[in-house]
């Protein structure tokens, strides 16, 4: 594949629609090519507006929807039926008493069923309200009237754009080609105002391209940083920033 052909893969990288071997080349490429590494992190963007222009919002009942449907879902108890073994004649008193304690136990075994299925089910609810309005929030910031981006190369063929909107006050961070941290390890976002860092938030590390809103306000920080943390996270840096990003005037 010769460099020619290497500079016309940008679209299609950041559409994620490259095979495996021309992904590595150019990924390769990237760390030596400043215009592509450019290119690529606006497309990326740009790709992400489009994405998040189609998100469509849950109705209002489907949470109810959700729930009701988990109280009527049959539960299977755990493990199989006990072995069968050689049978005697028994008091029938002693054959009722055992069979209403089977009934009790099947219906415990059910009651707790359903109520570990309501809990999973609240959880799931939660997390996919936070994962909304997140989206709407980064939706938000990329159709702001006043939406700066920057972008830099981060190293390694990865590229960074940071958007930033001034009158929401909120900053969407896009990253394309980063690599799995190591073992141990994330990325952590900060912001960065005279020589003061705060946490931002996470990149989560089993990805390497994604669209995350910083947490928290802009709040006149100058730009944003990443560095790699333990698993949580870090109250300050732990390590020298990786990268430094200004914020766009």
């Amino acid at each position: 594949m010769t460099t020619a052909d290497l500079h016309r893969l940008t679209g299609a990288y950041a559409l994620h629609a490259l095979p495996e071997e021309e992904r590595d080349a150019f990924e390769r490429h990237l760390s030596a090519c400043e215009p592509c590494a450019q290119e690529t992190a606006e497309l990326s963007a740009t790709a992400a507006r489009l994405g998040l222009a189609t998100v469509v919002s849950p109705p209002p009942a489907m949470r109810e929807r959700v729930l009701r449907r988990v109280t009527t879902v049959r539960q299977q108890s755990p493990g199989g039926p006990a072995p069968l073994g050689p049978t005697r004649a028994r008091p029938r008193a002693r054959s009722l008493s055992r069979w209403a304690l089977a009934a009790c136990l099947a219906a415990a075994a059910a009651l707790g069923g359903a109520v570990w299925q309501y809990e999973r089910a609240e959880d799931a609810l939660r997390e996919a309200r936070r994962a909304e309005q997140a989206t709407d929030e980064i939706a938000a910031v990329l159709a702001a009237p006043d939406t700066r981006t920057r972008t830099a190369a981060l190293g390694d063929g990865s590229t960074g754009t940071v958007v930033v909107s001034r009158s929401r006050d909120r900053a969407v961070f896009v990253v394309s080609g980063m690599p799995r941290p190591p073992g141990g390890k994330v990325y952590q976002l900060w912001f960065e105002d005279g020589g003061t860092m705060r946490s931002a938030g996470l990149l989560d590390p089993g990805r390497t391209d994604q669209t995350v809103l910083l947490r928290g306000a802009v709040d006149g920080a100058a730009s944003m940083g990443v560095t790699l943390e333990p698993p949580g996270g870090s109250a300050q840096p732990t390590s020298a920033p990786l990268a430094l990003l200004a914020f766009p005037a």
